[in-house]
């Protein structure tokens, strides 16, 4: 980490079913996030489609070589000089299968990191609104960290939020940043969104970014917003609306160590098992001391 600081842009969209279409605006908002200073840029989840139809996204989505919009990411990336994080897109990998995958690409143009989303959100909400990601993509296995300059960033998207042990791994594997490109629904986002983003950053002691697709979608779905930068200590720092926009913070990496320094939790993790043989009550032990 060399401590110097860094300004970090949000790209907030409300992506509809043409990828040329939302190309066109996301890289309008990419160039106000370059004007307005950003170093590191991050994209929402789907930011190539927001579509529901199974049979219309494999008719739309290429394999990854033929992705015209990550061409064009990697052109921009080069020419802004800006490290730019791609949230995800649909990637066919399979004639019956996509990948939810997110891109990292240096201020080279060059991807230097990959990761497939690896938890499926698979939900039944009570207004009635049902998703089964698992239907059309194919999970990743691997959690994925790049060293950025000023320190290492942990990948993941959106649903993976709610697991909080792929976090502790990527904080214990160095990260001091965390990426959560979204595209959380309007209901869950509600209820949930700013407690989770603030408990990753405050359990991990890192900075959380999230950009989010926000509003009413031309597939009829409607995503919650509020793209947000969280600091280690859980403290809000930016965050949007609804509207599509950019969403800039300066960010200080010392600050993470300051917030380690003051609540040590990293050095104090135990991993538990289940005590064999089961009874009454089960217990769990603790098999790895103190870091």
């Amino acid at each position: 980490m060399t401590g110097s600081t860094f300004r970090v842009g949000l790209v907030q969209t409300r992506a509809a079913r043409s990828p040329a279409a939302n190309l066109d605006a996301v890289v309008k908002l990419i160039g106000e996030a370059k004007a307005a200073g950003a170093d590191y840029v991050q994209t929402p989840e789907m930011t190539n489609i927001m579509e529901v139809s199974r049979d219309k996204l494999f008719t739309t989505i290429v394999p990854e070589e033929s992705d015209t919009s990550l061409a064009t990411f990697r052109e921009l990336a080069r020419k802004l000089s800006i490290h730019l994080h791609i949230g995800s897109l649909a990637i066919k990998v399979t004639p019956e299968k996509a990948a939810n995958r997110s891109f990292l690409i240096d201020p080279r143009g060059e991807i230097v990191a990959r990761y497939d989303k690896i938890h499926m959100f698979d939900v039944d909400l009570a207004n009635g609104e049902s998703y089964r990601e698992s239907r059309s993509y194919r999970p990743g296995e691997l959690a994925v960290l790049h060293d950025l300059p000023w320190g290492r960033l942990g990948l993941s998207v959106c649903y993976d939020l709610r697991f909080p042990s792929l976090y502790r791994a990527l904080a214990e594997a160095g990260a001091s940043f965390l990426a959560i490109p979204s595209a959380f629904t309007k209901q869950t986002g509600e209820a949930h969104w700013h407690v989770l983003m603030r408990a990753r950053a405050i359990e991990n002691g890192c900075d959380v970014f999230a950009a989010a697709q926000g509003g009413k979608h031309e597939n009829g779905r409607e995503t919650f917003g509020h793209s947000i930068v969280v600091d280690p200590w859980g403290r809000i720092v930016a965050e949007g609306g609804t509207a599509p926009g950019v969403i800039m913070a300066e960010i200080d990496p010392a600050e993470i160590a300051a917030a380690r320094s003051r609540v040590p939790s990293l050095q104090h993790g135990r991993r538990f098992e289940v005590v064999e043989p089961l009874a009454e009550p089960t217990h769990l032990r603790a098999v790895r001391g103190p870091a």
